[in-house]
């Protein structure tokens, strides 16, 4: 079983690699210094399965929940988070003060998973959605699993920049420019005739708090991410209803409208899910997928870490497609949308 400070040390090793040298200080002071004479250790110790990043990501909800007394205004910590630059001292006693002055908060922070609603991953849905909804010529009936705040549910209100094209919305309300590796997507995006989500604990972009809890999990020092969320939370929200993700699939399931492409996305979300949750999951969907139509098709499009397989780094990015029943690997994206490999290659 992982211990806290092996799960820090993994994602400190991860943030390394994302481009976030802070996070990785941040994280590696916690597997050396950590405050053990608080409730938010006790609290820690009693958590069950993987609290790694591949589980319940528990550093990142505690560097979260630091990260939310900052932007709130906390003095100690405004002073040693980015753009300053401290000795380890400073930095060290700014974050332990901050585990005592706010333990209560910190232990009420972690009952919920981390929710960036990192929408540069919507460069990797939007191909393969366009992809999928080639195949029928049909609108699109959207549902997210673990949508958060729904802002990737906007795809369609998104656009992928490179230097050799552009892909997505004439007028975006926010332009993606991912590293892309492959060729360019041939497939126009599709129409978004409904959308919908559902989260355990759904955020809402325009109320002001439920703002604050998306962008305390956007790093310290990449501003940019909170600009370009912003800049999201300001475009038409989607819909995100509050409950148990499978339970509420299965009533969108059955509720599918006829003439349309019913298309189920999820991104780093299916890991958060009880292993009984999935399993149900599963069997729902391929059972919707042997009642699929080709005028009533279903779709299932995941970006989700998958233990990379063949060392490429980042995430699996999959379709499966109903009623043939064809399931295609559509490449790779980095687990913040930094860069995509779409590589399309059916199974």
């Amino acid at each position: 079983m992982t211990t806290l400070q092996e799960a820090y040390e993994v994602q400190a090793v991860a943030c390394d690699a994302l481009g976030s040298p802070f996070m990785a200080r941040l994280l590696r002071l916690l597997m050396t210094d950590w405050p053990t004479d608080t409730g938010l250790a006790h609290k820690c110790a009693t958590f069950t399965g993987d609290i790694g990043p591949s589980g319940h990501s528990l550093p990142l909800r505690i560097a979260g929940g630091l990260h939310a007394l900052r932007l709130s205004g906390d003095g100690e910590l405004t002073a040693v988070y980015p753009p300053n630059a401290v000795d380890e001292d400073s930095f060290a006693t700014a974050i332990l003060n901050a585990f005592h002055q706010h333990d209560d908060f910190l232990c009420d922070w972690i009952n919920s998973a981390p929710q960036t609603n990192e929408i540069r991953r919507s460069a990797a849905l939007m191909p393969g959605a366009a992809l999928a909804a080639a195949r029928f010529g049909l609108p699109i009936c959207l549902s997210e699993l673990g949508a958060s705040g729904g802002l990737n549910l906007m795809w369609d209100h998104f656009a992928i920049e490179t230097p050799n094209w552009t892909f997505g919305a004439a007028n975006p309300a926010v332009t993606l420019t991912p590293e892309w590796h492959g060729i360019e997507p041939t497939s126009p995006l599709p129409q978004i005739a409904a959308r919908r989500g559902v989260d355990l604990n759904p955020l809402d972009p325009t109320n002001p708090d439920d703002l604050h809890r998306m962008t305390a999990y956007l790093w310290p020092d990449q501003p940019f991410r909170l600009d370009m969320t912003r800049a999201a939370a300001g475009a038409v929200p989607a819909p995100v209803d509050k409950g148990d993700a499978v339970d509420w699939l299965e009533t969108r399931l059955n509720a599918a409208p006829e003439g349309h492409l019913h298309l189920i996305q999820n991104t780093v979300a299916w890991q958060y899910f009880p292993d009984t949750v999935q399993a149900r999951g599963i069997d729902m969907i391929h059972a919707a997928g042997k009642r699929a139509t080709a005028e009533h098709p279903l779709a299932w499009l995941q970006l989700e870490a998958d233990g990379d397989p063949d060392n490429q780094g980042g995430a699996g990015l999959t379709l499966q497609i109903w009623p043939t029943g064809e399931t295609i690997n559509l490449g790779r994206a980095d687990f913040h949308g930094r860069w995509v490999k779409w590589d399309p290659k059916e199974v």
